[in-house]
C-alpha cells in the first residue's frame, strides 16, 4: 500500500476549515453543473438538433447512447476512484466529457451525434458520483447535509437556465459563424476548462491508496446486463413491449445481470460492487428506496414540462421558467432539513415527510386538467420540490454514514446508480403509459364534442381539420403536437383534455410508486451521524492500527 498526497493538502486525520471545504466544493460544483445544464440544453434543443441533422425519427438514440454510458460508468468510476483517488478520476471525467461536448458540436449526422454523446456519457458518470464521494470524503456525514443546499442550488440553476440556453441556441441560425444549434454542445467547452483548471488547483486531499486488481469481468458482465436492458427501456414503446426484439434484449440483459451477481461473488472486496455491501441493511434498502425514488421521480417530473407545453402551449424555455417554484422548493427543504440534522444528528423524518410530500404533489398533479390555473400548478410543484429536498441527499448521507472508508467510492456511485437506473425505468413505464393511453383518451373526448353544435359548427369553419377527423380521426398525428398551437380553441379542446387526463393518470401511478417508497423508508434503521469525515476515520483506523 503507498499513500499520495499532495504538498498543498490537509495534513491526514485534521478536519478542513470551512474556507477549506467551500474552496473544495467550488470545483466540485463546477463539474456538476457542467452535467446538470448540459441535460436541460441538451433536452430543450433535441428537436430542433434532430430536425437540423435529418434525423427526427431516431433523435432517442443520442439520449439512450448518453444515457447507457453514463449509467455503466458509474459504478465504474466509484470503485477506481477508491483504488487511484478522487482527483485524478474527477479530472478524467470532466476531460471525456470535454472531448464529447468538442465532437458533439461538430457531429454532422444524428448517428454521429450518438456516438459522441456516449463520449460525453463517459464522463457524466463521473462527475455526480465522484462529487459526492468526495463530499464524504471531507465532510463529516453530521455537517455533510449542511453543504447539501450548494449542490441543490447547482441543479436549481440548471434547471432554470438550461431550457433559456437550449432555446437561444437553437432558434439561432447560426453565432459566431457556427450554427445555433451546435453551440448547445460547445457552450460546455469554456465551462469544462474552468473546471479543470479549479479542480487542478483546489481539490488536493490525502488519497490512501488500495491496491486492488480491476474487475474487468464484472464491468463487461454489467455492460450486457445493462445495455439491452437500457435500449429496451428507450425504444420499448416503439418496438413494442412484448415484441421479439423486446424479448431479446429482456433475455440477454437478465443474463447479463445474473453472471454480473456470479462474477461479483467469486471476486470477493476486488469486485467492482462487492456483494458483501448487500449485506449492510442501511446499504441494501437505501438502494431499493433510491430505486423506487428514482422511478417516481424521473417518472413523475418528465410529464410536468408535457404538461406545460403541450396542454398549455408554452415554449419549452418558458416551461423550464415555469419549474422554478419547484426548484424554491428543493432548495428551501434541503436547507432547512440539512441545517437541523447537523444540530441534531437526526435524519430519518425527512426521507420520511419527504417521499410523503412527494406522493402528495404527484396526487394533486393528477387532478389537474386543461383549465387549472397556472398558479396552482406551481403550488403542486412547489409541493412536489419540497419533497425531493428532503428525500435526495438524506438517503445518501445515510448510505455514507453506515459505510467503511475504504468503501466510499463505491457506495456513493451505488446510490447515484439505482436512482438513475429507477429514473429511467419510470421514464419509460411512465411515457408508455401516456402514449398509450392518450389516443383513447382523445377519441372519447372528440366523441362528446362531436355532439355538440359548437364543436360541429367549429368544424363548418375548419374543412381541412374535419377531413383529418375522417376514418377514426387516421389524419391527425399526435406524435406531434404544433398543430394545436395554430388549430381553434374548440377543435383543440378535446385533443387538450386528452393528454391532460392521460398524464394525470401517469401522475396517479407516480403517486401510487411514491407510496411504496414511503413505506420502505419506515424500514431504514437511523444510526447516529459520525462527526468525523472519510479522511479523519481513514487516520483514526491507522493510528489504531499502530
Amino acid at each position: 500500500m503507498s499513500q499520495t498526497t499532495d504538498a498543498a493538502a490537509p495534513a491526514p486525520g485534521t478536519s478542513l476549515t470551512h474556507r477549506q471545504i467551500l474552496t473544495v466544493l467550488s470545483g466540485l460544483m463546477l463539474g456538476m453543473f457542467l452535467a446538470a445544464l448540459d441535460q436541460m440544453i441538451v433536452a430543450s434543443a433535441m428537436k430542433t438538433i434532430a430536425d437540423q441533422l435529418h434525423g427526427q425519427t431516431v433523435q432517442a438514440w443520442a439520449t439512450t447512447a448518453y444515457l447507457i454510458t453514463a449509467t455503466i460508468t458509474t459504478p465504474l468510476y466509484g470503485k477506481l476512484s477508491d483504488i487511484y483517488g478522487r482527483k485524478p478520476m474527477y479530472l478524467a471525467a470532466i476531460t471525456l466529457f470535454l472531448a464529447g461536448s468538442l465532437l458533439a458540436g461538430i457531429a454532422s449526422s444524428i448517428y454521429e451525434l450518438a456516438a459522441y454523446r456516449a463520449v460525453q456519457g463517459l464522463g457524466a458518470g463521473g462527475l455526480m458520483s465522484l462529487a459526492f464521494a468526495i463530499m464524504a470524503d471531507i465532510i463529516s456525514p453530521r455537517e455533510r447535509s449542511k453543504y447539501a443546499a450548494y449542490f441543490m442550488a447547482v441543479f436549481g440553476s440548471a434547471s432554470v437556465l438550461g431550457p433559456v440556453i437550449g432555446g437561444v441556441f437553437a432558434g439561432m441560425d447560426s453565432f459566431l459563424g457556427i450554427t445555433g444549434w451546435r453551440w448547445v454542445f460547445l457552450v460546455n467547452v469554456p465551462i469544462a476548462l474552468v473546471a479543470l483548471f479549479v479542480v487542478g488547483r483546489v481539490l488536493n486531499i490525502p488519497h490512501q491508496r488500495v491496491d486492488h486488481r480491476i474487475d474487468f469481468g464484472g464491468a463487461i458482465a454489467l455492460t450486457v446486463g445493462l445495455v439491452p436492458l437500457l435500449i429496451v427501456a428507450e425504444q420499448g414503446r416503439e418496438w413494442g413491449w412484448a415484441s421479439a426484439t423486446s424479448l431479446a434484449m429482456y433475455a440477454i440483459g437478465v443474463v447479463g445481470l445474473a453472471a454480473f451477481v456470479w462474477v461479483e461473488s467469486r471476486m470477493g472486496d476486488e469486485a467492482l460492487l462487492p456483494m458483501r455491501l448487500f449485506r449492510n441493511h442501511t446499504f441494501a434498502l437505501g438502494n431499493v428506496i433510491n430505486f423506487v425514488l428514482g422511478i417516481g421521480m424521473f417518472g413523475g417530473m418528465v410529464s410536468i414540462p408535457l404538461y406545460l407545453q403541450i396542454v398549455k402551449g408554452v415554449s419549452p424555455t418558458t416551461a423550464g421558467l415555469m419549474l422554478l417554484p419547484m426548484t424554491f422548493g428543493i432548495m428551501l427543504a434541503t436547507g432547512i432539513s440539512g441545517k437541523i440534522t447537523s444540530q441534531t444528528g437526526r435524519y430519518k423524518v425527512f426521507p420520511i415527510i419527504g417521499a410523503g410530500l412527494m406522493a402528495i404533489g404527484l396526487f394533486l398533479f393528477s387532478t389537474i386538467g386543461t383549465d387549472t390555473p397556472t398558479w396552482q400548478t406551481m403550488i403542486y410543484m412547489f409541493v412536489m420540490g419540497a419533497g425531493l429536498g428532503q428525500s435526495m441527499q438524506t438517503l445518501l448521507i445515510a448510505i455514507q454514514n453506515d459505510s467503511e472508508p475504504r468503501d466510499m467510492g463505491v457506495a456513493t456511485s451505488s446510490a447515484t446508480f439505482f436512482r438513475q437506473i429507477g429514473g429511467t425505468v419510470g421514464t419509460a413505464v411512465f411515457l408508455s403509459i401516456l402514449f398509450t393511453s392518450v389516443g383513447d383518451k382523445i377519441a372519447d373526448g372528440l366523441r362528446s364534442a362531436l355532439q355538440t353544435e359548437a364543436y360541429q359548427a367549429a368544424l363548418a369553419r375548419n374543412p381541412e381539420f374535419a377531413q383529418s377527423l375522417q376514418n377514426g380521426g387516421s389524419g391527425v398525428d399526435i406524435n406531434n403536437t404544433e398543430f394545436l398551437k395554430t388549430l381553434d380553441p374548440v377543435l383543440a379542446k378535446p385533443f387538450l383534455d386528452g393528454f391532460s387526463s392521460a398524464i394525470d393518470l401517469v401522475f396517479f401511478t407516480g403517486g401510487i410508486v411514491m407510496v411504496v417508497a414511503f413505506v420502505l423508508v419506515w424500514f431504514l434503521r437511523e444510526k447516529p451521524l459520525s462527526t468525523r469525515s472519510g479522511l479523519e476515520r481513514v487516520a483514526d483506523a491507522e493510528t489504531i492500527a499502530v
